[in-house]
This record gives C-alpha cells, structure tokens and sequence, in this order.
C-alpha cells in the first residue's frame, strides 16, 4: 500500500463574528477533532462584540488559534461600478466592502481594524484578508505603510515587510447554491493539483461550510494528511 504524502496547508477559518461565532466553534471543533492545527482565524471586529465573545476569542488564541483581521463589517451598502457588480454577482455577494470604498477609505478600515484588537487585548495580528479576498483600489505601495504584514487575495499572499507576493492555490467549499457546486468543484480539483508541488494549499473554510453540498469534499480533504503551518512560516 503507498502511503499518502502529506500535503503543505495553510488552514484558515472566514467571517468570526458575533451571529457567526456558534457556527465557527463548530467548525474549530470539527477541525481540532481530525488535528488540524494550527488554525487562523479570521475576525470581522466591527459587530456587536459582548465580552463573552471577546472572551471566546481570547480562549481560542490560548488552544494555540491565529487570529487575523477580516474586513471590518464584511457587508455593503451599495454596489459601486461594474467590476464590483461582476464580483458580487459571481463571488462575493454583498461581502466585498473594500469595492464600494476609495483608497484612503480602504487604508483606514485596515488600520481601524488592525487597533480593534490591540484595544482588546487580543494581541497584534500579523495577517489581513479582505472579505472575498478583494483588495480594491489600494496598491501595495499603500499597504507596506500599514500595520498587517500579511496581505491575502484571490491569487496569494503579498508580504509588505519584504516587498514580496507569493502565489498560492486556494480551495474553498461555501456552495450556497446548487449552480456554484461544479464550478467549484472543478476550481479545487485544479488547485489541489498545484498543492506542494508549487505551494502551500490554503484552506478556506466558512461558517456554515459544514450544513453546503461540498461538506463531503471538505471531509474527506481534512482527512488527508495535512502538514499544517500559520502564514507567519511563508
């Protein structure tokens, strides 16, 4: 019997926010139950936190959870323009706040977002993913000027420390409709196909991914050998 190598992976759990977070604590425990670990963690601050929840985090930062910045209401007013349009209508629904926003707006709710966990006492994140993974309109000279390090999006990471964007496959598994599921099926088969052999996999698992038709593709993923790393090790 060939023994099945262990893929490099980059796990990391979207949307923590106060009406997500029973959700999320399943998902951890789903996750902490087949040792994948470590785990990232990815926080919206600008809900209605209570102290239990800031608790809850904290809690998970000491079982050895990264926690990461997330957007700062991961929701939109309005959709601005065509791209964004096109972005809501085949990806981020209503998630995508850094679309409708100009560049000092976007530079100031990283920086908002990166001080909401200093005022809590939840430490100093190292990473910041826009929801949906899109940036916007803010180039990466703007970013090195910013607080975070670590920069996701759709394509990889960009690491403003170093001047560096690293190009790593992603899969994810929040089919919210029947139509989405080929679609992405067919994305992470493609990107598990590069995972090692190019770069780390990152993982992207969403709240509610347990209860959507890909919860057995995702099973079976985590069930593989992952070799587990934070995105500080890139």
């Amino acid at each position: 019997m060939v023994k099945e190598h262990s893929i490099p992976a980059l796990v990391s759990v979207h949307d923590a926010m106060p009406e997500t977070l029973a959700h999320v604590l399943k998902v951890l425990a789903f996750l902490e139950a087949r040792a994948i670990a470590p785990v990232t963690l990815l926080v919206v601050p600008g809900g209605s936190w209570a102290a239990a929840g800031i608790e809850t985090l904290r809690g998970l930062q000491e079982r050895g959870v990264v926690l990461a910045g997330h957007g700062w209401s991961h929701r939109v007013e309005r959709i601005g323009g065509l791209r964004h349009r096109l972005h809501s209508l085949l990806l981020s629904r209503k998630a995508g706040e850094h679309l409708a926003l100009e560049s000092h707006a976007i530079a100031h709710l990283i920086a908002r977002c990166y001080a909401w966990f200093r005022e809590h006492r939840l430490g100093s994140p190292d990473l910041y993913v826009p929801p949906a993974w899109a940036m916007g309109c803010l180039k990466w000279e703007r970013l090195r000027t910013l607080p975070f390090r670590y920069y996701e999006v759709f394509g990889g990471v960009y690491d403003a420390r170093a001047d560096r964007f690293i190009r790593l496959p992603l899969v994810g598994y929040e089919a919210d409709s029947l139509g989405r599921v080929p679609p992405l099926r067919l994305w992470n088969a493609l990107n598990l196909r590069c995972a090692g052999s190019i770069a780390p996999l990152r993982v992207a698992i969403h709240p509610r991914d347990l209860a959507l038709p890909l919860s057995q593709d995702l099973t079976r993923l985590v069930d593989r050998p992952l070799a587990c790393r934070t995105y500080g090790s890139l």
